[in-house]
């Protein structure tokens, strides 16, 4: 459902993290870890809406660099794909079966 250069960048980028991070926590705490990384992530996407949207201080807004909407929803989708991995989820699978759910809540 998501691309193969997509899935190819998250296995990528799941080991540098484990390779890059002195003293790596075994997968229960980089599950936990992760999902605080996300939550780190949505404050942040929630801060670039509220910019946005200008209900944000004029200080915060001045210093806003142009693109990082778009850049904190992409930290999102990629922390919420590694999150995934980490709990071994089957992405793809999980994504069909939703889109069949929803779709099938709107036939008449």
């Amino acid at each position: 459902m998501y691309s193969k250069e997509f899935k190819e960048f998250i296995d990528m980028q799941d080991g540098r993290l484990k390779t890059s991070i002195e003293n790596y926590p075994d997968n229960e705490k980089a599950v936990f870890a992760r999902m605080i990384k996300l939550t780190e992530e949505v404050g942040e996407l929630a801060d670039e809406v509220l910019a946005e949207s200008s209900f944000q201080r004029q200080d915060k807004l001045a210093k806003r660099e142009k693109g990082s909407l778009e850049a904190e929803f992409a930290d999102v989708v990629i922390t919420v794909f590694l999150l995934a991995k980490s709990l071994n989820l089957d992405i793809d699978k999980s994504l069909r079966e939703k889109i069949a759910k929803i779709n099938k809540r709107y036939e008449k």
